[in-house]
């Protein structure tokens, strides 16, 4: 199965997650849990790549003192026995699916992917090497960023919870050395190097909805690093490492991808509190809007966010909005609202309508600008809850979006 994205392909199966960029068509994107992992034995800590690395723009860093500080906090994530239903297949009846998670403060909260806990009968974790498994509860998750807070009893672990650094990823350039700390195949705590690869993209959480402006990383991440960091050169957390391109291969071939942080820690109250987060919800199908796109189709402007699609009954339907309804060559619906602009803000990409919505809550009432044909217009729409999975037929359409 495959849809588009602005032109883009990207390549959505059993076991996969999604794909980015027209370079990746023919990749694929593993979810980096861990199924049904062996007993390695005794392992030590694992250091990989040079102390000191350096990036594009000539920064650089000292990994090991990453490493020393940041560390302690990074756990072992265990799920026991999750369910079969998952597309993605992660985890399956009596296995165990493993990765890794962030300590975020000393009450005993952890963050990690929604994907390493999902349907588990029973979660554990553990703080060091040859440690014992803390049995740990699920308090919040968001299966649209891929997202979840696990909790161990605070009293039980003491002085072993050892909270990282949030960073911001609005502020990481691309050539910005980072550093990857996980368990990949049970190897405790590995670490390894690389730099910021790209900045923006597009991944696809494992509900299929769309997860913006994800960090691409040339740092080896492999099954099993999931839910832990991406770190800068100061040690402060900028992401949740949680895919890789695997072009057929079993590990990482250079091209990973982290939830950015900035997602994170505006979801990181809810996640706390317990329970599924809410997030608003549009309900339309997007395409990037080109010059060459809008001249095609003699639109007044050459950039913004092409609807192809309106989901019935949704709050961009209740609004108004209007899906393309002519399919084009290149299988694009022409004929749709662009929208240009959202309280304000300039929309150039259909990216932008996905961080925008991305930030509000159900219930919020958005002004949205728009062109119908050559005349632009205005309306107002009130935002509903996302529903709990994209349905099928919508992600055979051209972009899956808010």
């Amino acid at each position: 199965m495959e849809e588009q994205n602005g032109g883009r392909k990207i390549a959505v199966g059993h076991l996969l997650s999604g794909v980015v960029g027209g370079l990746l068509a023919a990749a694929v994107v593993l979810l980096l849990g861990v199924a049904g992992v062996v007993d390695f034995g005794e392992t030590r800590d694992v250091v990989r790549e040079r102390t000191v690395v350096r990036g594009s723009g000539g920064s650089s860093l000292d990994v090991s003192a990453v490493y020393r500080e940041a560390g302690p906090g990074v756990v072992y994530v265990e799920a026991q026995g999750g369910t079969d239903t998952s597309p993605f297949g992660l985890p399956s009846p009596n296995e165990e699916a493993t990765g890794s998670g962030v300590v975020l403060d000393r009450d005993g909260n952890i963050l990690t992917n929604w994907h390493v806990v999902e349907g588990a009968r029973s979660i554990a974790v553990r703080f060091s090497e040859n440690g014992e498994l803390v049995p740990a509860e699920l308090k919040g998750r968001d299966p649209s960023s891929d997202l979840a807070v696990v909790k161990v009893d605070p009293d039980r672990v003491g002085g072993r919870l050892v909270p990282l650094p949030l960073g911001s990823s609005a502020r990481v350039k691309v050539g910005d050395p980072v550093v990857a700390i996980g368990n990949p195949f049970g190897l405790s705590r590995t670490v390894t190097t690389g730099i910021v690869s790209a900045v923006q993209r597009q991944i696809q959480a494992p509900n299929g909805f769309t997860i913006p402006n994800a960090i691409q990383t040339d740092a080896a991440i492999n099954p099993g690093n999931s839910g832990g960091p991406l770190l800068d050169a100061e040690g402060r957390v900028i992401g949740i490492n949680s895919q890789i391109v695997t072009g057929g291969s079993r590990g990482s071939v250079g091209i990973g991808f982290a939830v950015p942080i900035d997602l994170a820690k505006r979801l990181l109250p809810q996640l706390k509190e317990g329970g599924v987060v809410k997030r608003a919800y549009l309900g339309i199908e997007m395409t990037d809007l080109t010059s060459q796109l809008a001249e095609d189709l003699n639109l007044p402007v050459r950039s913004g966010a092409l609807i192809t699609t309106v989901v019935p009954r949704s709050p961009a339907a209740r609004a108004g909005l209007r899906g393309g309804r002519t399919r084009l060559e290149n299988g694009l619906r022409a004929g749709g609202d662009v929208i240009v602009e959202i309280d304000g803000r300039r929309v150039r990409s259909a990216e932008d309508v996905t961080a925008i919505i991305g930030e509000r809550s159900p219930g919020d009432t958005v002004r949205i600008v728009y062109y119908r044909g050559r005349e632009r217009r205005t309306t107002q729409v009130e935002l509903g809850t996302r529903p709990a999975r994209l349905a099928t037929q919508t992600l055979q359409e051209e972009s899956p979006l808010p």
